[in-house]
Parts: structure tokens; sequence; C-alpha cells
């Protein structure tokens, strides 16, 4: 109790114990009787690995969620998923703007770590943006995918499945209930239907750029010179992914699973399979039937993720952007990091180093610790890892078969996925700064 007393965690260590909670709930939640359709309660480890991955937004399920879980365990999931996407501490600002209480330096602060806000200064202002924007454009994405649910599937289950998935898609989460056509279908059914691929995709971009760069953007419109810099950065390097991935899947596919459709259904393919690897986890074609190539590609696309900030996890865009321009300046043999007529300081070249470094170390480990205490091949192995550590959900059907140790490596790696791994070692370890310092020394690199 003296220790509880004392104990005061900071903003980071406050996103990660908030998230802890929160997967803890919903397996509370998920376990109950009433959220399976049988009746009959879902064991704990299962519950737990459901719960951490709509929490962490990821779209990895050891159960088909339409055939497993009733309306009440759907809803469970898609509250997780709402809260995992835009944050817990960003939902409790809404509960207490709506209390109207007042918002206190403290939960100022957290909130500006949790979004990845630039100052905690105009905070509140920011939330409230992103609370109204998520509404809006959840509520034209559920419209729009209404217009093909509702004839198929008649009113109210059109428009139910329309704001599941519009949600879904918009917070990266990949959880879907198209098992009414046939279990762990995902979005097959409609490869080739282009109102349902372009929602979901935009849904998927929009929620993967981050709150930082919708608040610049609606801020300057289309005023491109006077976006912030990691505005520029995060839509530059978006762009390019998203291209560059669809040509190379298409390249690589054509002969494969693109073979059989029509060359207009190849391109759809294509693009939606180039955006999802991108943390969104939704599928269009057969994730397990891609050739060496395709996996390959996605896994690179996952291990990248989305934007800072945002619905979205992996490494990040402007993490990658940041090391290969600091490559290029080292090759170049110049002092400074240059893009967009602006320099880069020390500390964000040292911040994407070390994120990157605990990323690839947390994914060899992953991939380590499933191949020695489960027999995967490295393959499969290596993309479930990539997959929840890039809070994705692709997978190539190995999830239902991991045992319960294998399952616990997965959840620990969703939860570093989404808090962030830097973040998660940061809230563990982080101590009183010395300002002591040891003398300099010289060591051979390379």
């Amino acid at each position: 109790m003296m220790f509880l007393g004392k104990f005061r965690a900071n903003s980071i260590q406050m996103i990660a114990l908030g998230f802890a909670g929160i997967i803890l709930l919903g397996t509370l939640l998920l376990s109950l009787p009433a959220a399976s359709r049988d009746g009959a309660s879902l064991p704990f480890i299962d519950a737990l690995f459901t719960s951490a991955s709509a929490t962490c937004v990821t779209g990895l399920v050891v159960h088909d969620t339409y055939t497993q879980f009733s309306l009440f365990g759907q809803i469970v999931i898609l509250c997780l998923i709402q809260i995992g996407g835009l944050g817990f501490m960003t939902v409790a600002t809404l509960f207490l703007m709506m209390a109207r209480r007042k918002i206190g330096l403290a939960e100022r602060g957290v909130l500006t770590e949790s979004v990845s806000a630039f100052q905690i200064g105009g905070i509140v202002r920011l939330i409230r943006r992103i609370i109204i924007c998520t509404a809006i454009v959840e509520g034209i994405g559920a419209i729009l995918l209404a217009i093909r649910f509702c004839p198929q599937m008649g009113v109210a289950t059109g428009v139910y499945y329309a704001i599941f998935h519009s949600i879904s898609a918009f917070c990266n989460a990949g959880f879907d209930l198209m098992g009414r056509f046939a279990p762990y279908t995902s979005l097959i059914p409609y490869q080739s239907d282009v109102l349902v691929n372009l929602t979901i995709m935009t849904l998927i971009v929009i929620g993967g750029l981050g709150f930082v760069v919708w608040d610049d953007v609606m801020e300057h419109k289309l005023r491109y010179d006077r976006y912030k810099l990691h505005t520029k950065i995060v839509l530059l390097s978006t762009a390019f992914l998203i291209i560059g991935g669809a040509i190379l899947f298409y390249t690589m596919e054509q002969g494969n699973v693109l073979a059989a459709m029509h060359p207009i259904d190849k391109l759809l393919a294509s693009l939606f399979q180039s955006i999802t690897p991108r943390t969104a986890g939704f599928n269009t074609v057969d994730t397990a039937a891609l050739t060496e190539g395709g996996t390959v590609l996605t896994m690179l696309l996952m291990m990248i993720g989305a934007s800072p900030g945002s619905t979205g996890g992996g490494i990040k865009t402007t993490t990658i952007m940041v090391i290969l321009l600091a490559t290029i300046s080292y090759i170049r043999n110049t002092d400074d990091i240059n893009i967009f007529h602006r320099r880069l300081e020390n500390n964000t070249i040292k911040r994407a180093y070390c994120s990157t470094t605990i990323y690839i170390m947390l994914s060899i480990l992953g991939i380590f610790l499933l191949i020695t205490t489960q027999g995967l091949p490295v393959k499969d192995a290596a993309f479930e890892t990539l997959s929840a550590l890039g809070t994705v959900g692709l997978s190539t059907g190995i999830t239902r078969e991991l045992d319960t140790l294998s399952r616990m490596v997965i959840i620990l790696l969703m939860y570093s996925g989404r808090v962030g791994s830097l973040t998660l070692l940061m809230a563990v370890m982080m101590g009183t700064k010395s300002k002591l310092r040891n003398p300099e020394e010289k060591i051979i690199i390379g």
C-alpha cells in the first residue's frame, strides 16, 4: 500500500496502463455467456486474445467474429475497436466534455502524448476536432457501405454491417462480419465491388494519416506550402507507399492470385492489398496463396505501417523517412538532415533509430518464440509476428492453430504494437535523468 501511495504514473505509463485496463475489461465482457452465440462462456485465453486484438486494432482472430459472437459480443468488440483506435484518453475526454468537467494540466499532458501532438497548448481543441471528424468520416463511410449492404441484407442488418465495417476500417482494425457467407473470408466476397473497396480503402487511409495531419489539413485546406513538415512527409510517404506497393503487388501476383480476375478487378485488388497491410487487416485475396514475392512485400508494408498519432501501428512512415534521410546524409558526408527546406533536429533522428531497433528486436524475438514453442515454419511465424506487432491483422491462417503460449506471445506483441514498442519500454524503464556524463572515447563502426 505504501508503494501505491508513492506511485505517480507519468503520461507514458498512463497510456500503457490505460490500454491494459481496457483489454482486461473487454476480456471479462467477452467471457460472459451472453457474448457467445451458443451461450457458453468463451475460454479466458480466447477472450483475452480477442479483446487485445480489438483494443489494439489488430484484427487477428482465433474465432470468426460472426459465427462465434452474439450481437452483444459483437458490440463489445466494436466498442473496443473504437476506444483502441481513438485512444482511451480521447474517449475519456469526450465523456468529460459531455459532463462539462474541467480538463486539468495532467490530463492534457497525457492527451498530448496519446495523439502525438507537438505541444500541450490547444490539445483540447484538437481532441474536439478529432472526435467530430471521426464521427463525420465514419458516418459517411457507413452511409456508402449501407448503399451496398441494405439491398443484400435488409435495412436493419445492412445499416448495422455498414456501421461495424466503417468503424473497423477507419480504426484500421480489420474485424469483419462476413462470416455470414463463410468463416474467415474477410472482404473476399466483395473482391470486385468498386463501392465497397473504395470506401474501405479511403477509410483506412484517412485513419492511418494521423490526427495531427487531419488538423493541419483542416487548418490550411489545400495550401500545401503552409502545411507542417510532418504533414508533408506523411502525405508524400503515404502516396509513395500506396502507388509503389500497388505496382509491385500487381507485378508479382498477376500470374497467381490475380490471374483469373478481370483487368479492372486486378487493379482494384492490387490497390487494396497495397493499402491494407499498412495496419488495416482486411483482405480481398487469399493471403496464404500469395507468392514469395507478394508475401515479402506484404511483410515490408506491415513493418512500415501507418503514421504517428493515427489509428494504425507499425514502425511508422515518418520514422522510415527519417532513417532514409539520415542514411543518405551520412553517405553524402553532410552534417544536417534536410527535407522541404527544413532541418531535422538530432533528437528526432535518435528517436527514429531507437524505435526501429526496438521494433526489429521484438520482431526477431517474436519469430524465435513462435518457432521454438510450436515449431511453426519461419515464413508463417514471421508473417504472424509482423502482423501482430504492426497491429495489422493479416494472417496465413495459423492464428487459430496457435497454442496458449504462442497466443500469449501474439497478445504481448499486439499490445506493444498499439502502445508503441519504444513507448512501452520507456514506461517500464524510465527513471531519473542523470546529469553526470562519462568520458568520451571512439570505437570502430562498419
